[in-house]
């Protein structure tokens, strides 16, 4: 469950623009912008603070005590939503939200499977699947799960593991049609039948095609032989 809480200091930026926040990711830092009760403020938190507030034993669903630079008051705040750089993958910039601890809020929740190796329907030979991957909650931001762990060791072949069968987790109110949600399926392996020789193609094989020279005879000085030596030389030359 969650219930981490990181104390984050950032720096208030008064400059804004690409050029800006190009400066700052220069220089070790992540732009953002914290979204408060009746105002927002832009600001700058170092990379590594954020990384390590982030990656956790709550993760991405920890409670951020936000202070701002020359000032005490906290601001308690949730990850609203990031960009990360798709070759380097590190942080770009951030979004937070301030929320009260005592009303509950909704969240995304990845879902984990485990004990998919012991399913006798895999042992059988079994695909295992997961059409769902996350999951809309609601609880208080202290009681946000970091994701939902899903035991399928018992599933059998055609089985199919339902958010309803789910146990239910303390302060967590699952928001998906309980029945409609399926977690997990185990399915036979599809075999693809071998396609069936058309009519009129058995006995064909071996036969001369007209025009061609009978096997063994020479062929004209200068033609290449049938086959593919002609076009896997050409290959070589090329390369």
């Amino acid at each position: 469950m969650a219930g981490d809480r990181f104390r984050l200091e950032v720096k208030e930026r008064a400059r804004l623009g690409s050029p800006e926040s190009r400066r700052l990711r220069k220089q070790g830092f992540v732009p953002g912008v914290l979204y408060g009760k009746t105002t927002a403020h832009a600001f700058a938190v170092g990379e590594r603070e954020l990384r390590s507030a982030l990656t956790g034993p709550s993760g991405l669903h920890a409670v951020l005590d936000v202070v701002l630079e020359g000032q005490i008051e906290t601001h308690p705040s949730i990850l609203k939503e990031y960009q990360r750089d798709p070759i380097r993958g590190h942080v770009r910039h951030i979004d937070l939200q301030e929320v009260r601890l005592d009303v509950v809020i909704q969240a995304t929740v990845q879902v984990h499977l485990y004990g998919g190796e012991e399913a006798p329907g895999v042992k059988e030979g079994g695909v295992l699947s997961q059409p769902s991957t996350t999951l809309n909650v609601e609880a208080l931001p202290m009681e946000v799960p970091e994701s939902i762990e899903a035991d399928v060791s018992s599933m059998e072949m055609g089985d199919a593991l339902r958010l309803e069968d789910l146990p239910a987790l303390e302060g967590v109110t699952f928001l998906d049609d309980p029945h409609e949600t399926v977690i997990a399926t185990v399915s036979a392996p599809i075999v693809e039948a071998e396609p069936e020789p058309e009519e009129g193609e058995e006995g064909e094989e071996g036969e001369g095609v007209e025009g061609e020279a009978a096997e063994g005879e020479p062929t004209a000085e200068g033609e290449a032989p049938a086959g593919g030596d002609a076009a896997e030389s050409g290959s070589d030359a090329s390369e």
